[in-house]
């Protein structure tokens, strides 16, 4: 499949028809807008239709459709699963598409839920770490320490006086 920009104009169809469920949310991804139910993807916007995740039994009525095609988004064979390519004209009805999007929720949604992966640590870098800034001289605070805190020093050799005869 030839990617191809989803239209701005897709965006508030979709958004119209994923399901009122609280457990529905939705997210932009790749110039685009996903439907997600307990972290898992239930469809979304794809090229100038939408893809949608269905049983194997909806698969089939969705396959009965002309144009629909299992997904593979990079168009090299390998099909993403349970993923359907919906034909372009599902979007020009919104009654069809609430109702695909609905199935694929429903099915979704019997998934166990997608547990977000622990970041792994930030590992020290090879390179040092950068010195830390030094404050501009024209922001720099010049401070007499306080007499009780003055150490005592030596007078440099320039401001010694000669001994006394």
């Amino acid at each position: 499949m030839a990617w191809v920009k989803i239209p701005a104009d897709n965006h508030p169809v979709f958004h119209a028809a994923v399901p009122k469920d609280r457990r529905a949310s939705t997210l932009k991804m790749f110039g685009g807008l996903a439907g997600l139910v307990n972290g898992n993807m239930f469809g979304g916007l794809f090229g100038r239709s939408v893809v949608v995740k269905l049983s194997a039994e909806d698969q089939q009525h969705a396959l009965a459709l002309d144009g629909a095609v299992p997904f593979d988004p990079m168009g090299n064979g390998r099909i993403m699963k349970d993923m359907i390519f919906l034909p372009e004209t599902v979007l020009d009805d919104s009654a069809e598409l609430r109702d695909w999007l609905r199935r694929a929720f429903d099915y979704t949604a019997t998934l166990p839920p997608k547990v977000k992966k622990a970041k792994p640590p930030k590992r020290a870098s090879a390179s040092p770490s950068p010195a830390p800034s030094k404050p501009s001289p024209a922001k720099a605070k010049k401070t007499k320490p306080s007499p009780a805190k003055a150490k005592k020093t030596k007078p440099s050799p320039a401001k010694q006086h000669a001994p006394k005869r």
